[in-house]
């Protein structure tokens, strides 16, 4: 029974059924029909967030559907994290997990001003993770983007209140900018 939860000091510290679906999942992913469907299942979110009013990146992925924010709430400006925002608002919005790949993860200084230059893009990533999600709970996903686009006008940007000099997206502070 220890075994099976906790692993042994040879499993490189993963539990037995952590290792069954790491076996499970390689063996699915050489699997054509299951790849398709995959692809269907990502493909079908996609077309519930364009419905919703988002601005989706097509194609889909195999794996994850891309937003991008930028379109999404156009009066934010890249430095105000306009990707944040629209995954903070999802989370409080219905309790949605995504990710900002913007300008907290990408932007940078410029070496001669020490200006900040925002990331080309500011997306926000759908991640799928495999059997999990049901056309249910996908539609859902829907109702809750649908209320967050309903609203974007009263959405505010973030202004960072403290971040770590590397990595700053995994522990950066924020706080909303008052309107």
């Amino acid at each position: 029974n220890l075994i099976v939860h906790e692993g042994f000091i040879t499993y490189g510290g993963l539990a037995g059924r952590d290792l069954e679906a790491v076996a499970v999942g390689l063996h699915e992913g050489i699997a054509e029909d299951y790849l398709a469907y995959r692809e269907q299942h990502t493909h079908y979110l996609a077309e519930v967030l364009k419905k919703a009013g988002m601005h989706v990146y097509q194609p889909s992925g195999g794996h994850a559907v891309y937003v991008d924010a930028a379109q999404t709430l156009p009066h934010i400006s890249p430095l105000a994290f306009p990707g944040v925002a629209l995954a903070n608002m999802l989370y409080i919005e219905g309790g949605i997990r995504t990710v900002e790949i913007g300008s907290l993860m990408f932007s940078h200084k410029d070496i001669a001003t020490g200006e900040e230059i925002p990331a080309d893009n500011e997306l926000v990533r759908f991640a799928i993770p495999r059997r999990v999600y049901t056309r249910s709970h996908l539609d859902y996903v829907g109702e809750v983007a649908r209320e967050v686009v309903k609203n974007a006008s009263d959405v505010n940007g973030l202004r960072i209140t403290w971040a770590p000099e590397f990595l700053r997206h995994f522990m950066a502070q924020m706080e909303w900018i008052k309107s």
